[in-house]
């Protein structure tokens, strides 16, 4: 694969998994929407699905990696990609990462600012009342749509926050090294992108409750600064102080994946 395969590659694969993924969140959150209140299976299933659109759309040109912590494991892997490939890899995913956040935004704009000029959502004189949610977010810098973005704790305790990020991303990682990888070792196959898109699934369900499961770098930092350049009415802040968990805890995670993979199955 050249460099431009797999940067345009990765930027329309990642592109795709933040506009379904993030438009699921929007779809749940905002209060215009249709499919409002749908609920935590909505979201699982909604960013599994994107995960695997995401794959199918991407593997001819990249491999669909999709996440930094999936290019580092398979840096680290033995026989993996090189490692002078990962700048390209990773630039890729934080540009669709952005891209497809602000293509949320376009496609939920008039929901955006429905919700955030309703008084019951933001507060403020003539509010008849605000969610304790809402307060308590906004309170620890996070906008009242921040989640539709990135994720954040429900519980605060910074290394239980990691160990969360870290344990979902291992779970995630030893599946592609395992079962998910196409026949050069680089990248995601057909039946790889379905079963990764599965343990996504599974993730959500079983340990994304503490967090929020980022389980990727650029899934959550690029749409955080998306959020943060976005001209939002009352949108709130970035919660940058939580920002380095959903970085630092995947690829933490990757690592120490890759490492058991080339111990116990090479």
């Amino acid at each position: 694969m050249s460099s431009s395969d797999i940067f345009i590659g990765e930027t329309i694969g990642t592109a795709i998994l933040i506009l379904l993924g993030g438009g699921v969140c929007a779809a749940v959150t905002l209060k215009a929407s249709k499919a409002r209140n749908a609920g935590w299976l909505a979201i699982t299933f909604g960013w599994g699905f994107a995960v695997l659109t995401a794959v199918y759309t991407s593997a001819p040109l990249s491999g669909a990696h999709l996440n930094p912590a999936v290019t580092l494991a398979l840096a680290i892997k033995d026989d993996g990609i090189p490692w002078s490939d990962v700048p390209t890899y990773v630039a890729g995913q934080m540009v669709g990462a952005m891209v497809g956040a602000a293509l949320v935004w376009v496609t939920y704009y008039g929901q955006f600012h429905a919700h955030l000029t309703d008084k019951e959502i933001v507060g403020g004189p003539g509010a008849q009342a605000t969610t304790a949610k809402a307060v308590e977010a906004q309170e620890k810098g996070a906008g009242p749509v921040l989640g539709v973005f990135s994720t954040g704790p429900e519980i605060r305790v910074a290394w239980q926050n990691v160990a969360t990020e870290v344990i979902g991303t291992i779970v995630l990682v030893l599946a592609v090294l395992t079962q998910g990888l196409n026949a050069a070792g680089d990248g995601l196959g057909i039946l790889g992108g379905l079963i990764t898109a599965l343990v996504v699934v599974s993730i959500g369900l079983s340990l994304g409750g503490p967090t929020g499961y980022a389980i990727n770098p650029a899934r959550d930092l690029g749409p955080r600064i998306v959020h943060a350049l976005l001209p939002l009415p009352n949108k709130g802040g970035s919660d940058w102080g939580y920002a380095w968990v959903p970085v630092v805890g995947p690829l933490v995670g990757a690592a120490i994946a890759a490492g058991i993979y080339n111990v116990a199955f090479v």
